[in-house]
């Protein structure tokens, strides 16, 4: 289709933000079929706190100044992803989505990151066509899992640390702290870094890093989302990202993301690709139950952190 040239493609502005994400429950809520469609994701918020993030783009579609879709770019590191991609209903099948899209590769090329993601509808063959106009292909589902925190059943290994939230440090010990989550971003796929999102979620009080560390090193950590304005909202603690080195090390930060989640008296909800199949049972095995399926669509159409033996949460709404 080609450029509606009445269209026009730019940086979404702060006073727009409050019917950007009018847009977007009505966008989602209406494609879902919810009776209220601004009822949609509840008190959820996924784009003022990634407006104010400096590792995102968000861009804005207006026609004669009327905001009518925008979608969010998202760097970590060497990776990046987009979404939500939302465009008013009443301007659907017009060529929005991909004008936005095409604004969005040129993000992505400027950043320089070498591989980029997305999460679209399982059961949408017209989205996931969409997504391949783009060069993105269709890989793992990415199961969006829900729970009811529980303490640990076991006591810790003898020896054992115990896990550390980011804002209890100081700040040095902070960019420290920082800097080894990075570390083992790098370890799990070379160029990887959460450093910008973990700055975001901590300037803006809207959630909490868990670190759970090692005799020598960190052995994993957890970027969780909790309260008004966040990601999470009041109810939930949102798992935006978390990777461990190991099974064992993946089941103890489990059990403190669970003992974040009861401190906040909010219920669990995590991502996690199939194709971490071995993470994928661990929280099966803990009672975390499947809401919905969403596909991980990738560009260039290769293994990315996601993979086999990769120990990691995480999807890319």
């Amino acid at each position: 289709m080609p450029k509606n040239p009445s269209v026009q493609i730019g940086p979404l502005r702060e006073s727009e933000l409050d019917e950007a994400c009018r847009i977007v429950r009505l966008a989602f809520g209406t494609f879902l079929g919810i009776p209220d469609p601004l009822e949609f994701m509840g008190d959820r918020d996924f784009i003022t706190p990634r407006w104010r993030a400096r590792n995102t783009k968000v861009l804005a579609a207006r026609e004669s100044g009327k905001l009518i879709g925008l979608n969010v770019a998202t760097r970590w590191g060497s990776f990046g992803f987009f979404g939500p991609l939302t465009v008013l209903p009443e301007y659907w099948n017009r060529g929005i989505a991909q004008q936005l899209l095409a604004a969005t590769m040129k993000v992505f090329d400027r950043w320089g990151v070498r591989h980029t993601g997305l999460f679209t509808f399982a059961h949408s063959p017209k989205h996931v066509g969409l997504y391949q106009k783009f060069g993105y292909w269709p890989g793992h589902l990415t199961a969006i899992m829900k729970c009811t925190p529980a303490s640990p059943s076991q006591k810790p290994a003898k020896g054992a640390k115990a896990p550390v939230l980011l804002s209890a440090l100081t700040p040095s010990e902070r960019e420290q702290a920082i800097a080894a989550c990075a570390r083992l971003a790098n370890k799990v796929k070379r160029g990887l870094d959460l450093s910008g999102e973990i700055r975001s979620v901590m300037a803006q009080h809207i959630g909490e890093v868990i670190r759970v560390e090692g005799r020598q090193a960190l052995d994993a950590f957890a970027i969780c989302m909790n309260g008004a304005g966040s990601e999470g909202g009041k109810k939930t603690c949102y798992v935006k990202f978390g990777a461990a080195t190991s099974g064992a090390r993946f089941d103890r930060l489990l059990d403190a993301i669970d003992a974040l989640a009861l401190a906040l008296g909010a219920e669990l909800e995590a991502g996690v690709s199939t194709a971490c199949a071995d993470a994928f049972e661990f929280m099966r095995s803990r009672g975390y139950r499947l809401m919905t399926l969403g596909i991980a669509m990738q560009r260039p159409n290769k293994q990315g952190f996601n993979r086999p033996g990769a120990y990691v949460l995480g999807d890319w709404r």
